[in-house]
């Protein structure tokens, strides 16, 4: 049976038409994945009449949505007021059982709390968490939570790093991921009470390979591939990566501006290789652990590349049977 991907084409900053275009850019990935794109008909029609040889048309369903979350709406807001928005539609989809899985560029919060309120969290998981599997020289680090839960407990802490070293495992390809708690310092005994509760819980579980408290530059120096804190400060450390990231190549490229052409030529091949192992954008986005489904949350500025990982990113989750993979490990509640 093939994998329904639901897609809000209307969130984020190029939709519908990065949307459209890399959902279709997907199928042509693989013979076993349908997409559905919810949103504006007409204005998904148009994106897909003017895409050239187009063949899987027998692939693609549109699900008509009347509104539009806005970028900066309160979520409870956002859902209680755009009730046939394309994120809550596609939401729907999915608690229905029409779609496997759904992507969405839109409003965050909106969209998490959509897929938490009608695709409902796993019965062995108390709050959904999201993952972000951050670029570094040693491989992807993936941190959890980056914002779904700024008010975490200690066994919602537990429950990510479990979730999220299945996520390297079965999805990234990790061997063995070692498990980090973010703090103020190495030492067990520093940092606040959430962090020195949750360490008890990570130090006590024998399935995790836990290595303790880790600080921020730890996450770039190998010592840990999965790395676990509250949604508070998950999603300043991202955006700060994130930043640091797309300003510090082009400061490195400015410096290289009165080189030979050949010089700058080749500095500027190699500078592309490097940013091609950094981008974000390479993993398509970043999955809502916990949820009944799979979830796939997009950056508001995702192109047609970002989108076409991110299908791919959904479909691999659906292969790996992850959510069976997280009630058998925790049990259930």
């Amino acid at each position: 049976m093939p994998a329904r991907i639901g897609l809000d084409a209307m969130g984020g900053d190029q939709a519908p038409h990065a949307i459209v275009s890399g959902a279709v850019q997907a199928l042509s990935d693989a013979d076993d994945v349908e997409v559905v794109l919810v949103g504006d008909e007409s204005r998904v029609k148009a994106e897909l009449d003017a895409i050239d040889g187009l063949t899987a048309t027998d692939r693609v369903r549109i699900v008509h949505a009347s509104q539009v979350v806005p970028m900066g709406q309160a979520p409870l807001d956002a859902l209680r007021q755009n009730k046939d928005s394309s994120i809550v539609r596609v939401a729907e989809l999915a608690a229905d059982g029409q779609v496997d899985a759904v992507i969405s560029a839109g409003n965050t919060g909106a969209f998490a709390a959509a897929a938490q309120l009608k695709m409902r969290p796993l019965r062995c998981i108390s709050r959904p968490g999201i993952a972000v599997a951050i670029p570094s020289f040693h491989g992807p680090v993936v941190l959890c939570d980056c914002g779904a839960n700024i008010q975490a407990k200690p066994h919602q802490l537990h429950e990510y790093a479990v979730m999220s070293t299945l996520y390297a495992e079965r999805v990234l390809g990790v061997v063995s991921p070692r498990v980090g708690l973010l703090s103020v310092g190495g030492e067990s005994q520093k940092g606040t009470e959430l962090v020195k509760q949750t360490h008890a819980l990570l130090h006590g579980d024998a399935n995790l390979e836990f290595v303790g408290n880790v600080e921020g530059q730890d996450l770039f120096s190998n010592v840990c591939q999965v790395a676990v804190c509250d949604g508070f400060v998950g999603n300043i450390l991202l955006k700060l990566v994130e930043g640091l990231a797309e300003s510090l190549f082009p400061t490195i490229s400015r410096e290289f501006e009165d080189e030979d052409p050949q010089a700058r030529e080749r500095f500027d091949s190699a500078l592309k290789r490097v940013w091609s192992r950094h981008d974000f954008s390479e993993y398509g986005g970043a999955p809502l652990l916990g949820v009944n489904g799979v979830c796939i949350i997009c950056h508001g500025r995702s192109g047609e590349r970002a989108i076409r990982n991110a299908v791919r990113a959904a479909a691999k989750f659906l292969s790996h049977n992850f959510n069976e993979a997280i009630v058998e490990r925790l049990g259930d509640k």
